[in-house]
């Protein structure tokens, strides 16, 4: 076999290939006899009939195409490895030349993966927002636990912000109810939101028995975002009384026995997830300077098809959300073309940082072990809320591991990439990230000793 590749672009390249007729002999012999089983000739057996036989009665021509189709993948796999190219993407495949008992010849363009010099990472500095807690903070925690241990009250007076009412509700169009637009005997705490505009204004000031009409746009079914008429009819006003926040209360709520211990504790959980999202902060600041530093070419195919992803995956997420997506833009305060501009930048942003990080996990020989492996797959489970056996079995099933086994990579060669950088809180202290615990917990560095350990088997 002869190959010979062409530089189309920065991450576009044309393989020629030519097979000698020798190299297709073994799948054109293959093609015989599966045609042989296929057809009926008087005077043969099924699966005996000669090629001779099989050319006049279906044609030479069929059994070269059936043969080419076997062999062309083959040889693009190894024509691809001997240029040590790396495809990103389908190929677009051209049998160009057939020459019985000579040669075929191939062309294959396809997307690869660029090349460009990752710069010397190590010591990047960034900088990251302080983790203080405040004292609102933790009061705001320990109202919301006051809230879960409150008892509704009935109350003669109209209803008012963070009331509980109960409600019948029908919405109208041209003075005909929508289908699915009615509830009864629902609980609504005034001054929630996310159900219907207009809903928390008309419920102020209305007492039990009192109805009221109001105009607002429907968020869900298929007349999604068009304007009706609400009535809504209250039958019922509750008013939230909270328990004390004492040493009662904490023996109720919690396993401590005092007020004081289980406000330390609410402070030191808070803590520990603002820690957390200090380091994601940090993970995203490292990789965004060390992006600053390389210039990745993209290729345009990738980039179309991860934005067409995205778009849908968000309008699915706002359909179910029952929101549309110009009324979500205008939530964000965003127009239509800022928001495709910033979808892009993210989009190119994110393939640009896997191909960094790519380099990197390289560079640094990262591997990936079934427990790695079977971890990530329970958390990627968990996350689309799937039974992890039927993730792994959709992911093994569909060929998808090797892009887990991508991502593990990815995730530990930004892990190194981070743990080497020098980053400081806005006040100047640096953030100790090498020591933290999934968590939130910062280990003592004093107390962490280095065990030998097998090594795991490779995936």
């Amino acid at each position: 076999m002869k190959s010979a590749v062409e530089t189309l672009g920065p991450t576009r390249a044309k393989l020629t290939v030519e097979v000698p007729f020798e190299e297709l002999k073994p799948s054109l012999d293959q093609a015989y006899k599966a045609i042989a089983q296929q057809i009926n000739v008087p005077g043969f057996r099924r699966g005996k009939v000669p090629p001779m036989v099989i050319d006049r009665q279906v044609g030479r021509g069929a059994v070269l195409e059936q043969a080419i189709n076997e062999v062309v993948p083959q040889k693009y796999a190894e024509a691809m490895q001997s240029h040590d190219l790396q495809p990103l993407a389908q190929p677009e495949v051209e049998v160009t030349r057939i020459d019985d008992n000579e040669a075929i010849e191939f062309t294959a363009e396809v997307d690869v993966r660029p090349e460009f010099t990752v710069p010397d990472w190590r010591g990047l500095s960034a900088e990251v927002e302080d983790t203080e807690v405040s004292d609102d903070d933790v009061a705001e925690q320990v109202e919301a636990l006051r809230e879960r241990f409150g008892t509704l009250h009935d109350v003669e007076r109209p209803a008012a912000d963070g009331d509980f009412v109960t409600i019948d509700l029908v919405a109208t169009q041209n003075g005909a109810p929508v289908e699915g637009a009615e509830v009864s005997g629902m609980s609504y705490r005034v001054g929630r939101g996310g159900m219907l505009d207009g809903l928390d204004e008309a419920l102020v000031g209305m007492s039990a028995g009192d109805d009221a009409t109001f105009g607002s746009q429907l968020v869900g079914g298929d007349l999604v975002g068009e304007d009706v008429e609400v009535q809504v009819k209250v039958t019922q006003v509750q008013e939230q009384e909270l328990p004390a926040f004492d040493d009662e209360f904490a023996q109720l709520a919690s396993e401590f026995d005092t007020a004081d211990e289980l406000t330390d504790d609410v402070r030191t959980r808070l803590g520990n997830g603002k820690r957390l999202e200090q380091a994601a902060a940090a993970r995203d600041a490292v990789l965004e300077k060390l992006l600053d530093q390389v210039e990745v070419p993209l290729p345009e195919g990738i980039v179309a098809d991860e934005l067409t992803e995205r778009r849908s995956s968000l309008e699915q997420q706002l359909a179910y959300a029952g929101v549309t997506l110009e009324k979500y833009l205008e939530e964000e305060g965003q127009t239509q073309e800022e928001f495709e501009a910033d979808l892009e930048r993210r989009v190119r942003d994110s393939v640009a940082a896997q191909f960094v990080l790519d380099k990197v996990a390289d560079e640094l020989e990262v591997g990936v072990d079934q427990q790695e492996l079977s971890e990530h797959m329970m958390r990627r489970a968990q996350q689309s809320g799937q039974d992890p056996q039927e993730f792994a079995n959709h992911m093994f099933e569909h060929n998808h591991v090797p892009e887990l086994v991508a991502e593990i990579r990815r995730g530990k060669a930004l892990a190194q990439i981070v743990e080497s950088a020098q980053v400081t809180d806005a006040s100047g202290n640096p953030v100790d990230l090498k020591n933290l615990r999934p968590d939130g917990v910062l280990d003592d560095p004093a107390e962490t000793t280095d065990e030998a350990t097998e090594e795991p088997a490779q995936v």
